[in-house]
């Protein structure tokens, strides 16, 4: 008998069936298989999900820095333009002031008026207050109400100091007179 044929015979010395020579471990294995199988595909599916909710949470972080930057911006323009206003409200005084010196008069004009566009450059508008225009909370200041008949109700009368903002932020509203 060589090697192959002994490891087929059983303690008695009797060859063993063949069905019972070879144990099944195909059923075994199958389960076996199906289980590391479907283990791996729940990690997979939860690293996927760790993936999508840590890309969500960094568009999340990257759309609020941004907010806050652009918010912060604005108010730092608003911040160095309140200590400018000042120097505007003199200006518009001096504009206002008779004088014969028409090259003095020039002069404070053109500082005025480049004023004003510097303050464009950086994104601030004046607000609407003239003299006839309808009376707007949220951008005027009424500081004066007056009876008249020569304008009409919540309508502006008289300017007292211009206002400003940036985009929808109210940097200074306009003081005026209301007519009602």
């Amino acid at each position: 008998m060589n090697k192959n044929e002994e490891e087929f015979l059983d303690s008695t010395g009797e060859q063993m069936p063949e069905a019972a020579q070879e144990p099944e471990q195909t059923t075994d294995q199958q389960p076996a298989e199906k289980d590391a199988k479907t283990e791996l595909q729940e990690k997979v599916a939860e690293l996927h999900d760790k993936l999508l909710r840590m890309a969500a949470e960094y568009d999340n972080f990257r759309k609020r820095s941004q907010r806050e930057r652009d918010s912060s911006h604005a108010e730092a323009v608003a911040y160095a333009v309140k200590a400018l206003l000042p120097t505007y409200d003199n200006l518009e005084r001096a504009l206002k002031a008779e004088t014969t010196d028409t090259e003095y008069k020039k002069g404070v004009e053109l500082t005025m008026t480049q004023l004003i566009e510097n303050l464009k450059g950086i994104g601030v508008v004046q607000i609407y207050a003239e003299v006839g225009a309808e009376f707007d909370p949220n951008y005027h200041n009424a500081v004066m109400h007056i009876e008249s008949e020569d304008f009409g109700e919540n309508v502006i009368a008289e300017v007292f100091q211009q206002g400003f903002r940036i985009g929808d932020k109210v940097i200074r509203h306009a003081m005026v007179q209301v007519a009602n």
